[in-house]
């Protein structure tokens, strides 16, 4: 794949599992923000061509030697965040990050340097070291997530990226308290789950807040209590929140990716005590803010997939799912096929979906 084109299908060859790594038939994936944004935004040289996709789900085709968690025909998602379980972030409490991961040293190009897909002689990048936009997909066992057998795939794909990073943004990374007042920036799919990790943590008032007012119903469905449309105020939404809240908000998420959206959702939090989490993705700009902001109390703090260790709370989320605690159907809007995965990209950038699902195999 080439940045700023539309993605064409292409016969590639993926290598067999060697030392501790796994081949995976992908079932099915959705397609995130993520994969617009290397496309479309990002664009860096080093990072095409590339197979993209990372929220996917599927199962275990073949394992190389020294594998022992896995075996064939286990129900997995891979995961774009590893956990080696060895290198001092895996052992600290505090993070989710892991120094096994491709994303320790290569955000800009978003892949690791080795791939294990060619086509037509030429190596192909795998995408944040998944590349779920393909049937089958080799990954080191410290990035896969073993689930329960039962798990619906073409719903928990969505565990691999979007739901964990705004639910547990909102749970993790803010700890919103029981009774407190939130809003949340961009009702896309990670910005719903957030208004869901608000909810399941007790919130007594979720402010949603987006320009495209179509998103609003579905954030109702996810616990929002308020809906705010930006464009249909004069002034800054972070004086209309102040108004709505007395002095502005306990806990905000940006679920965006965009450095202007931070700045106000900084300035929409409570001075003393408010917390405001960067969640929506972007490696293109610097943000700022006035230090009184944070002089004030405030603070200020990151997320990344939901704060999660991958390999231990994926597999949580699934039977949160299963048993109902959180929600993945509501947030599937459209469900499509691998061939029509440019409409899928389109109705994304379009705002006309929240997830499109893509079917790559049957099981």
């Amino acid at each position: 794949q080439i940045p700023n084109a539309p993605l064409v299908i292409e016969e590639i060859e993926v290598t067999p599992p060697q030392k501790n790594e796994l081949r995976i038939k992908v079932i099915a994936t959705g397609v995130c923000h993520t994969d617009l944004y290397h496309l479309f935004e990002g664009k860096h040289k080093d990072g095409f061509p590339a197979v993209l996709g990372h929220e996917g789900a599927g199962i275990v085709e073949s394992v190389g030697p020294g594998v022992t968690e896995f075996k064939p025909g286990d129900k997995v998602v891979p995961l774009f965040i590893s956990q080696c379980g060895e290198c001092r972030f895996c052992r600290c409490p505090k993070t989710n990050l892991c120094e096994r991961s491709w994303s320790s040293e290569r955000y800009a190009s978003m892949s690791d340097a080795e791939s294990h897909f060619t086509c037509r002689g030429q190596a192909i990048l795998q995408f944040m070291g998944t590349s779920t936009f393909s049937e089958y997909t080799v990954m080191n066992q410290v990035a896969v997530a073993k689930i329960h057998e039962d798990a619906r795939l073409d719903r928990v794909c969505l565990l691999g990226c979007g739901i964990p990073t705004g639910y547990g943004a909102a749970i993790n990374t803010a700890q919103v308290t029981p009774g407190s007042v939130c809003a949340v920036f961009g009702l896309g799919a990670v910005g719903l789950a957030a208004v869901m990790g608000c909810k399941n943590a007790g919130a007594s008032r979720i402010i949603a807040v987006d320009i495209n007012e179509k998103k609003f119903e579905k954030a109702k469905v996810f616990g929002a209590t308020e809906f705010v449309n930006p464009s249909a105020h004069s002034k800054p939404i972070s004086q209309v929140l102040h108004e709505l809240t007395n002095g502005g908000v306990d806990f905000s998420l940006e679920c965006v990716g965009n450095v202007a959206v931070m700045r106000s959702a900084l300035e929409s939090c409570v001075k003393g005590w408010g917390v405001s989490v960067l969640v929506g993705w972007t490696d293109m700009e610097d943000f700022s803010a006035r230090p009184i902001q944070l002089i004030s109390g405030k603070t200020w703090k990151g997320s990344l997939f939901g704060g999660y260790k991958s390999k231990d709370f994926v597999p949580v989320l699934v039977h949160d799912y299963m048993s109902g605690k959180i929600k993945l159907d509501e947030f599937v809007t459209h469900s499509m096929t691998l061939e029509q995965v440019n409409d899928a990209i389109e109705l994304m950038k379009t705002g006309g979906c929240i997830r499109t699902v893509l079917n790559i195999s049957t099981e």
